[in-house]
C-alpha cells in the first residue's frame, strides 16, 4: 500500500483533494502532515510514496509554502495535477450566533477568499491564520462558542459543526489546483504538462531571452510565476507550465537551451491530469 501525505488534520481540501485521488488509485492510503514542507521532505526522503500540495488557487493565486518547497534541493517530481472545486463556509459550534462570534480562523489562502464577507460581516472579529481550514475547525469545535471557522461541509461534519453561513468566498467560481509529487513524474502519453523553476541575470531583457527559447520551439506557455529567490532583494525565481512532455524532442532541446542560459535551473517534472 503506498502512502499518500496531505495538508491535514481531517477534513481539509488538501483531504478531499487526496479522497480523490484515492478513490481513482485504491492501493493508496492518506497520510495528515502538518506542513507543506514536512511532505516535501517525507517524500524526498522516502518516508511518503507520494504527497499532495495545493499550488494555486483561482482568487487568491499561487500557495507560496508549495512554491517555496519546489524550489528547494529535495529529490522528488510533479507527477499529476487536479483541479478541485471550492466551497468555503462559516462554520459554528452550534447555536452560535454571528453576533457572538468573536475570532474567525481559517488557512491564510481560505481567508484571502473570503475577504469581501469578512470585510461585511466581521468588521470588529479578529481574523487569524492557521495551518489549515480543518485545523481552524477543530480549534472551532474544540474552544469557546465564540470561535468561528472558514473551512468545508466535510469538516463541519466531521467536527460536528453548524454551517452558519454558505458559500461565503468572494466568487462561487473557486477552484484550487493541486499537484502529486513522487520520485517519478508521469510517462509519455496523453496531454502533458511540464513545470520548470529558473532565474534569470539581473540584465536588460534576460528574462524576454529566456521565455522567447520557448517561441523559436513552438512550445506554449500556459503559466508564469515569480517568487522571491530569498538571497538578495530584487531577485526571483521564476515558475513556468509548458504543453509538452520532457521527451518531445523540441521540449528537450528547449529546456537544454534555457538550462544552459540561466544562471539556475531546476526541473520540476513532466505530468498529466486527473
Amino acid at each position: 500500500m503506498k502512502k499518500l501525505g496531505y495538508l491535514g488534520p481531517a477534513g481539509s481540501f488538501s483531504h478531499q483533494a487526496a479522497a480523490t485521488y484515492v478513490s481513482k488509485n485504491p492501493d493508496t492510503s492518506p497520510v495528515a502532515y502538518q506542513t507543506i514542507h514536512a511532505m516535501a521532505v517525507a517524500v524526498s526522503t522516502g518516508e511518503l510514496d507520494e504527497a499532495i500540495l495545493p499550488v494555486e488557487n483561482s482568487l487568491e493565486g499561487c500557495v507560496t509554502a508549495t512554491m517555496d518547497v519546489l524550489a528547494e534541493d529535495l529529490d522528488f517530481l510533479i507527477r499529476h495535477d487536479l483541479i478541485l472545486s471550492i466551497h468555503q463556509h462559516l462554520l459554528v459550534q452550534p447555536g452560535t450566533k454571528r453576533n457572538e462570534i468573536t475570532t474567525v480562523l481559517s488557512h491564510v489562502q481560505a481567508i484571502g477568499q473570503c475577504k469581501r464577507y469578512l470585510d461585511e460581516h466581521c468588521p470588529a472579529t479578529t481574523i487569524q491564520a492557521v495551518a489549515s481550514s480543518s485545523v481552524a475547525a477543530e480549534s472551532a469545535a474544540n474552544g469557546a462558542g465564540t470561535i468561528a471557522a472558514i473551512g468545508s461541509a466535510v469538516a463541519a461534519e466531521i467536527y460536528g459543526l453548524e454551517i452558519l453561513a454558505r458559500d461565503i468566498q468572494d466568487e462561487k467560481q473557486n477552484s484550487t489546483r493541486f499537484i502529486l509529487i513522487a520520485k517519478a513524474d508521469w510517462a509519455y502519453a496523453g496531454s502533458i504538462k511540464t513545470s520548470v523553476i529558473f532565474s534569470v541575470d539581473h540584465a536588460p531583457g534576460s528574462l524576454h531571452r529566456a521565455l522567447s527559447i520557448f517561441h523559436v520551439w513552438g512550445i506554449n506557455i500556459t503559466r508564469i510565476e515569480s517568487r522571491p529567490s530569498k538571497r538578495r532583494l530584487g531577485e526571483y525565481l521564476f515558475y513556468i507550465d509548458l504543453e509538452g512532455h520532457r521527451a518531445e524532442q523540441d521540449m528537450q532541446d528547449a529546456l537544454r537551451m534555457l538550462e544552459r542560459s540561466t544562471p539556475f535551473y531546476k526541473f520540476l517534472g513532466s505530468y498529466n491530469s486527473i
